[in-house]
């Protein structure tokens, strides 16, 4: 009788092992039919540039005496999407350009270690191959911070001001005695098996911005919510993640140059650390000897242009006046 029930027992087990393995399968190939469906119903809203053997995205608005080029905090999804109001209300006076790093938006993947020395260059490449003309207002959002502060040092005639949005900058790790997080490498995987569609199926306001309604459209909401299940923690933004020690020790000992413009976004912030240490005491000693070089301190999310971007805007505008006006 005992035996029976045991045999019943597995036989249970393995039907329900095998119904678990059945569905995985079956949402797998379901996850890269959509893909493959979406990716033709969403093409590119900007041009697709080939660097080094691979397309790269590059989004484009406005013109102006000034060429904004925003840069992408680190798992951003879809760049060009998310700096949308951004975008919008800086190209009333700029040319605004949006570059999507590989592993990003509408950009493919590459098999390039996400170095600094990689990524600046292939910025530069597309940038280049658009006929895209400098010197550029660099604007990098977090952890961008530390491709800008490479790109300033190592092409300072290609760069005219940086504008960062609450940047990460490579001395902050030593200011706050911090250490890098590390991304498992397993995350590689959530899209290509279909994780990440699910995650944006089941809770879909983890992975878009945090802003009144009608802010982003319907249709950006839409495009956000598939590029994130096609690229959500893929491989070139795992590898990235795990590159920030090394990147920030190979820019660890460069500045902003004397005289470069430096205009800092961060949030307002009540908590200091030990020392009275926090954003704002460290970006203050970031700042340069500019007159136009500053910190704006904004009450809001870390992704400060999901709602601040007229604020920012105006701010941006003030600034680039400033330049122009040698102050």
């Amino acid at each position: 009788m005992k035996t029976k029930k045991r045999f019943r027992f597995w036989i249970v087990l393995r039907n329900i092992l095998l119904a678990i393995v059945a569905a995985l399968v079956i949402w797998f190939i379901f996850s890269n039919v959509m893909t493959t469906y979406e990716q033709k119903k969403y093409p590119a809203i900007g041009k697709l540039v080939e660097v080094d053997g691979n397309n790269m995205h590059i989004y484009t608005k406005g013109d102006g005496d000034n060429t904004i080029v925003l840069l992408s905090g680190l798992g951003t999804a879809a760049p060009a999407l998310d700096f949308e109001p951004l975008i919008n209300e800086m190209a009333k006076n700029n040319k605004v350009v949006v570059v999507e790093p590989f592993g990003y938006g509408w950009s493919e993947t590459t098999n390039k270690e996400r170095t600094v020395e990689n990524i600046v260059e292939e910025i530069r490449t597309a940038l280049k191959k658009l006929n895209i003309k400098g010197p550029y207002i660099l604007m990098p959002h977090s952890i961008s911070g530390i491709y800008s502060m490479y790109y300033a040092n190592t092409y300072p005639e290609e760069v005219k001001a940086i504008i960062g949005i609450d940047p990460t900058l490579p001395k902050a790790l030593e200011y706050f005695d911090e250490t890098a997080p590390i991304m498992p490498n397993y995350l590689s995987y959530v899209a290509p098996i279909g994780i990440a569609r699910l995650a944006i199926y089941l809770i879909p306001e983890n992975f878009l911005p945090i802003a009144e309604e009608g802010v982003y459209t319907e249709e950006n909401l839409k495009m956000t919510k598939v590029i994130t299940a096609w690229k959500g923690n893929n491989k070139n933004v795992v590898d990235e993640a795990n590159e920030i020690n090394s990147n920030i020790d190979k820019t660890n000992n460069m500045e902003f140059s004397s005289n470069m413009p430096v205009l800092l976004f961060t949030t307002v912030e009540d908590k200091v650390t030990e020392g009275g240490k926090n954003n704002v005491t460290f970006y203050e000693t970031q700042l340069t000897n500019s007159p136009a070089s500053k910190i704006v301190t904004l009450q809001g999310h870390h992704y400060l242009h999901w709602t601040l971007y007229k604020e920012m805007s105006k701010e941006v505008n003030d600034f680039t006046k400033s330049i122009a006006n040698g102050l």
